[in-house]
């Protein structure tokens, strides 16, 4: 498969839901609007989300609605970091509300694609196969090969744009203590992505060893320094 464009194993002109445009007119808001400082939380992201829930959503073999609204869900996820980089969440709800009945969608639809958007809140308690299937494919990179570029453009992303500042030793803390507790939900992300994962944690301690020797190191030099000039 080649991303949204090659959705060859449904036939999606049936669908009152013109899902379509809906992708077209968010995916163009997200690149006019988000801040240029949110490497992480952009318009490429929404993208790779879309295409990890197709990937899981047709091994989990869910059905064409459940597709649609799972990829809506995608697209509409991340929308809140457009007005807010904290607790954005209940925003892309409510501008998922307000704009998706002009793309045909139903209330029952647009509720269920509510409550798929606010199940990735931090930390993710998803309740349904919907729900776990997007969130794994919200964290999707945790067990992927461009697992660091994507964290250091999330603690890049941090430092600019919250007041939460965190050195780049506690971010790799933080990440190994994450990757350690985080278990994929479905049964397919974990085949996909549990070897990788259990890789990347493994290379996040050692660089975590390799700071704290490194700055060993540098103590040792600064102390004998300071005796040389006592």
């Amino acid at each position: 498969m080649h991303g949204l464009q090659t959705l060859l194993y449904y036939n999606y002109s049936d669908s009152h839901m013109d899902f379509a445009r809906a992708k077209e007119f968010v995916l163009q808001k997200l690149s006019r609007e988000l801040k240029p400082s949110l490497y992480y939380h952009n318009a490429q992201h929404t993208i790779d989300v879309c295409r990890s829930v197709e990937t899981l959503a047709i091994m989990e073999k869910v059905s064409e609605e459940e597709l649609l609204l799972l990829l809506t869900a995608a697209v509409y996820h991340d929308t809140g970091f457009i007005w807010s980089y904290d607790n954005n969440e209940p925003i892309a709800s409510r501008f998922a509300r307000e704009t998706l009945p002009g793309f045909y969608y139903t209330p029952m639809q647009v509720a269920l694609i509510c409550q798929l958007i606010e199940s990735t809140t931090m930390p993710q308690q998803p309740q349904t196969l919907l729900e776990e299937i997007l969130c794994d494919a919200d964290l999707d990179y945790i067990g992927r090969d461009d697992f660091f570029i994507t964290a250091l453009r999330l603690h890049r992303e941090w430092s600019e744009n919250s007041v939460r500042k965190i050195t780049f030793r506690d971010w790799y803390e933080r990440q190994r203590d994450f990757v350690e507790t985080h278990c994929f939900f479905t049964r397919s992300a974990r085949l996909l992505r549990d070897e990788k994962k259990k890789k990347n944690l493994s290379q996040v301690r050692e660089l975590l060893d390799l700071i704290d020797s490194s700055s060993d190191i540098s103590i040792k030099k600064v102390n004998y320094n300071k005796k040389l000039y006592l």
